[in-house]
């Protein structure tokens, strides 16, 4: 949920590696793992969903 949150307020994933201590391969990584499971095909569609469901706020 944190990776989600941070790309909904628009950072790329080498910030988001940064932010949490992973790289930005890992971040790619759990970001098409979400994007299955929200069955989205990319960013702004895992944003749309995560809002529309209120997985993120």
């Amino acid at each position: 949920m944190e990776v989600l949150r941070l790309v909904a307020e628009g950072q790329s994933n080498k910030a988001i590696g940064v932010s949490m201590g992973l790289s930005a391969l890992t971040v790619k990584s759990h970001l098409a793992r979400i994007a299955r499971k929200l069955g989205t095909g990319d960013r702004a569609g895992m944003v749309a969903v995560a809002l529309r469901t209120g997985i993120i706020h």
